[in-house]
């Protein structure tokens, strides 16, 4: 488990769950749905969120890391490292941690620390949990259900009888909101590389990546940057290597779904449209146009469109047509 708490009222803004020891992924991810806010009240976090004025972290190493330094300090958010071996000083996240074990871990199947000690002294205990392990999707499921609860029906004295989204929607301070476009720019991890779009898309990890965007939008031979997602390859973000502006997102070529080859497909057509007609419009502004002339035109009267001898002799006859 990985996850933020917001210390004044003890709501729980971002969490990121993995199945092994948490690393960059899981904690850029937690991160990132700390900082962004959702107001759909049925989300597991709601609008809890925004940025903080301080992060205090214990002394993980995933959390010292200089990739999860350079996001918090893209957006020049102070962090207070707490010294080893003090819960005393991290109390708001030893309480949490303390209450999903007792009020959600204990009551699953296969829980560790549940009572397994015989009835007499001496005799061996007989107690065994033959329930089937819950699989991962199931946990992570619950685990969000649970946390959904404390945010919305949990009560505590600490906050005079109301709930952590309660006591956040009372609270006074003014909320700073990150741009959505930011938090993909800077809670994603970056390996520095610059690379070049091609016809085939953008090359990273021996794969093509591709997105409808590229049709248009993107010339091929310009540099991009790639941000991801640690230890995870379904998609990618990319950035323009000169101006850092965001591309958009690409996805592997060789495991694009089929409604992801037929948005590619409509993008392609529609932009051959587009071109055609640019093409169309530019052959009719170029086109060669002659003014009316009554004598063979030399090279230089030809380049003058007739000359002016050759408009007298129209607006003549039109005007004796006219009297007649």
């Amino acid at each position: 488990m990985t996850w933020f708490i917001d210390c004044a009222t003890g709501a729980i803004p971002g969490a990121a769950i993995t199945p092994h020891q948490p690393s960059r992924d899981a904690i850029l991810a937690a991160l990132r749905i700390a900082l962004s806010r959702d107001e759909d009240p049925t989300g597991p976090y709601g609008p809890i969120g925004g940025l903080p004025s301080l992060v205090r972290i214990d002394r993980g190493a995933d959390f010292l890391s200089a990739t999860v330094a350079n996001a918090l300090g893209h957006f020049a958010v102070p962090v207070q490292d707490l010294p080893a071996y003090r819960p005393d000083l991290k109390g708001s996240i030893e309480n949490l941690n303390r209450c999903a074990e007792r009020m959600r871990f204990a009551s699953l199947p296969r829980y560790t620390h549940a009572p397994s000690m015989p009835l007499r002294p001496g005799a061996r205990s007989k107690h065994v949990d033959e329930a089937a392990p819950l699989p991962f999707a199931e946990f992570v499921r619950l685990l969000l259900e649970w946390i959904t609860w404390w945010n919305t029906e949990h009560t505590s004295q600490a906050l005079d009888g109301r709930t952590p989204l309660e006591a956040w929607r009372a609270d006074p301070t003014p909320i700073e909101n990150v741009d959505r476009e930011l938090l993909h720019r800077y809670t994603l991890a970056d390996d520095g590389r610059t690379r070049t779009l091609t016809a085939s898309g953008v090359r990273s990890n021996k794969r093509y990546y591709v997105g409808e965007w590229m049709h248009g939008e993107a010339e091929a031979g310009i540099k991009v940057r790639v941000r991801f997602i640690p230890h995870h390859d379904h998609k990618i973000e990319v950035f323009d290597a000169a101006s850092g502006k965001y591309l958009g997102p690409a996805h592997p070529s060789d495991a694009a779904t089929d409604e992801q080859r037929r948005a590619h497909r409509r993008r392609k057509a529609a932009e051959k449209r587009r071109l055609a007609r640019a093409l169309s419009a530019a052959a009719a502004q170029t086109r060669t146009r002659y003014a009316a002339a009554g004598a063979a035109l030399t090279e230089d009267r030809r380049r003058d469109g007739g000359g002016a001898w050759g408009r007298s002799l129209f607006f003549g006859w039109w005007r004796a047509g006219l009297l007649t």
